[in-house]
């Protein structure tokens, strides 16, 4: 369904290594810089990349929004979490866990990314 996700960074280099460290922990290789200065991590399901706001302005997350990036075990999704928090990201909602939903049992792990981006690894079990 999707192409790619980009979201706003102010600081490049912080969000590069939050999310190197990261993603890195769900198997994903580190990111490349495109010549326009962004940051890209792809795969073959899709592509996920940081830039600095093409307008100029500061970089803002999007309330009410979150990425989720898929995890193959439970273990990969809290060394997401730990990983982030380990490079600049912050903790949020419930820590590290089991959740139950309409869509099943969910093993989800939510931060917040350098520049407050809401993301979260999500392991379905």
């Amino acid at each position: 369904m999707f192409s790619h996700i980009m979201v706003g960074a102010d600081d490049i280099e912080a969000s590069r290594k939050f999310y190197d460290a990261a993603l890195g922990a769900l198997g994903i290789e580190p990111g490349v810089t495109d010549p326009r200065g962004r940051v890209w991590w792809r795969t073959p399901r899709g592509n996920f990349a940081i830039s600095k706001p093409l307008d100029g302005g500061p970089a803002s997350c999007a309330n009410g929004g979150t990425i989720g990036f898929a995890a193959k075990t439970t273990e990969a999704a809290d060394a997401f979490h730990a990983a982030g928090l380990a490079h600049g990201g912050t903790s949020i909602e419930d820590p590290p866990g089991l959740r139950e939903s309409p869509f099943g049992s969910l093993h989800l792990a939510y931060l917040r990314d350098p520049s407050g981006n809401k993301i979260c690894a999500m392991h379905r079990l």
